[in-house]
């Protein structure tokens, strides 16, 4: 069980932090940080560390741009591009190269550092939603920040190229994968080709599809569920 959200401002990020009711705002224990996804905000993943029943600490940080279309952002996204694309279909990121992804990367890494030193959790599980997951996976391929599990929702491979030849950072990663099948936003193909890159370097990868868009059912929330608890104890 969960208390109320507490607001931190860790790493010059706004971030809404949910504590266990046992934790009482001091125990050391394992945190999840979550990232929204583009034009999202942290009170759109909040609802499920309230109905998760799990001992952790849930960190939920606002991404630092303001999206055009409302929400928020990690790196900034040529709205014009995304347009066109998505007119064709579906899309598969893995030949992008955001502009903003390393100024991201680098303040996702600030903020899990900030994290370590104010609250020093024994684990670290590290995900998030679409472009929250891309980020999230960067991180772990290119950081020398380890986690003890990740979490990729709705996501894509992002600048491939960078990616590859980085596998060792995911040999026996116990790696969360969750795609729709019919995904309007990020193609299915794209969710399959991210599961099996990450299986080609070692993850243990736990893949939960499921009949429908660019969202998270309450499938995924139960099977993210599953996933989680082990990784706490």
């Amino acid at each position: 069980m969960t208390t109320g959200e507490r607001s931190y401002r860790i790493a010059g990020l706004e971030t809404t932090v949910i504590e266990s009711q046992h934790s009482g705002g001091a125990t050391r224990e394992p945190a999840i940080v979550l990232l929204h996804g583009y034009a999202m905000q942290p009170s759109d993943l909040t609802p499920f560390a309230h109905s998760i029943g799990l001992e952790a600490r849930f960190f939920f940080p606002c991404g630092p741009h303001a999206s055009p279309s409302g929400g928020r952002a990690w790196f900034a996204v040529d709205e014009e591009a995304r347009a066109q694309m998505l007119a064709r279909g579906p899309r598969d990121l893995a030949n992008q190269q955001p502009g903003g992804l390393e100024a991201a990367r680098h303040q996702l890494a600030d903020f899990l550092k900030a994290l370590d030193d104010e609250f020093s959790p024994p684990r670290l599980i590290l995900g998030g939603f679409s472009q929250g997951g891309m980020l999230a996976c960067d991180l772990v391929l290119r950081s020398v920040r380890a986690v003890d599990g990740l979490v990729l929702l709705s996501s894509s491979r992002i600048d491939f190229s960078a990616w590859q030849g980085r596998h060792a950072r995911l040999s026996g990663l116990p790696t969360f994968v969750s795609h729709g099948e019919q995904d309007a936003d990020l193609a299915f193909a794209a969710g399959l080709a991210l599961r099996d890159f990450l299986v080609s370097g070692g993850a243990q990868v736990s893949w939960v599809p499921f009949p429908g868009g660019h969202e998270i059912p309450l499938v995924v929330w139960r099977g993210l569920r599953k996933f989680l608890a082990p990784l706490l104890k």
